[in-house]
């Protein structure tokens, strides 16, 4: 009688133990793993931005701070590789100072565009994702604004480009950091190009460059 209920006791402390085991591994295989899923997201921040003459004649300005906002697409083409088109409200533009027949002045401008980035993304863990790719850029309006001790006046200027190659194509590229349903980024981008009306490329003389910092949420 006593060896069948030392039996009993061992045989449910294995069934015990094997059920336990059995608990740990599922829970382990179910873990989310963000890279192979399609994730969007928002994300809100700041651009530093400046321009520089790309002609290579002396300018000198100054880089000043702009909003920036938007929303983003992870489509993911496997574990470790993906696409990631964005869409955002960017603030960019340059502060300058100067002299004229002796009298200083100030003058800043502010750029507002419709930035629309394709980045190809490299994931090389879940926590980190390296991106790179060309950036479009739609100009809806400019303010610019200029004070001395003689005169003080402010443009604004609103663009209606019916004709999308009038705009702006730039390169871009950064890091996003994700910690679960959070993702801290970091971007850098500069002008390449700006398409006229008729087709035709151009390189501008001034180029905008910029870097961004955004904080999201991805769902």
């Amino acid at each position: 009688m006593k060896k069948a209920i030392l039996s009993l006791l061992v045989a449910a402390s294995v069934t015990g133990s094997i059920s336990a085991q059995e608990h740990v591994e599922y829970v382990t295989i179910v873990k989310p793993e963000f890279r192979d899923q399609m994730m969007f997201g928002l994300k809100a921040g700041a651009n530093y931005s400046n321009v520089y003459d790309a002609q290579g004649e002396e300018f000198r300005a100054d880089a000043k701070f702009g909003f920036a906002a938007g929303a983003f697409l992870a489509i993911p083409l496997g574990k470790f590789l993906g696409v990631q088109p964005e869409i955002l409200y960017s603030q960019k533009g340059f502060h300058a100072t100067g002299n004229i027949l002796g009298n200083p002045y100030e003058f800043t401008r502010t750029t507002n565009y419709i930035d629309v980035p394709v980045f190809l993304a490299l994931k090389p863990a879940e926590f980190l994702t390296v991106l790179a790719g060309p950036q479009y850029s739609y100009l809806m309006k400019q303010k610019d604004v200029f004070t001395s001790p003689i005169v003080n006046t402010a443009q604004e200027t609103e663009f209606k480009n019916d004709n999308i190659r009038k705009n702006t194509v730039s390169l871009a590229g950064g890091i996003d950091v994700n910690v679960q349903h959070v993702v801290i980024s970091a971007r850098a981008g500069w002008d390449f190009t700006n398409n006229n009306g008729n087709g035709t490329s151009s390189t501008p003389r001034y180029k905008n460059t910029w870097l961004q910092a955004t904080i999201g949420f991805r769902f």
